[in-house]
């Protein structure tokens, strides 16, 4: 009989490269539920479940999701295995994410736009002023 790896709060923080003061964070948070053994429940036993729940919320987090989105995503793969609704959140999400981006997108293209029309009447600007000392000298 095959027994359910279990891992501590440093095993997770070593593998993903994180603090462990991050993964009380994601447990804070509900996204990890660790059972607590020892005296008084002070040590942390993650499984297999709780790994897999930090790596999809590390995932997440890349995406540039929100920590709430993510715990709504990952508790979709809680209830009963009907992937229709878990995959149409998910892309309703990413849809929604993606329109954030790429409105941030065009808010950064037309700040650079406007910087570079300055840049070209300080360049200008400056080019008069160089003649003018030029022109003063002589």
């Amino acid at each position: 009989m095959a027994s359910n790896p279990t891992y501590t709060i440093s095993d997770l923080a070593r593998e993903f490269d994180l603090t462990t003061r991050a993964i009380r964070f994601y447990e804070d948070m509900g996204l990890l539920q660790p059972q607590r053994e020892g005296p008084g429940g002070r040590n942390r036993v993650y499984s297999s479940r709780d790994r897999t729940r930090l790596k999809l919320t590390l995932r997440a987090k890349r995406l540039g999701l929100s920590l709430t989105e993510a715990k709504d995503i990952i508790q979709m793969y809680d209830s009963p295995r009907d992937t229709g609704p878990q995959l149409r959140k998910f892309l309703a999400v990413l849809a929604e994410h993606k329109r954030q981006l790429e409105e941030q997108m065009a808010d950064l293209v037309a700040n650079l736009d406007e910087v570079k029309v300055h840049e070209k009447e300080a360049r200008a600007l400056l080019a008069k002023v160089d003649k003018t000392i030029k022109a003063d000298k002589v």
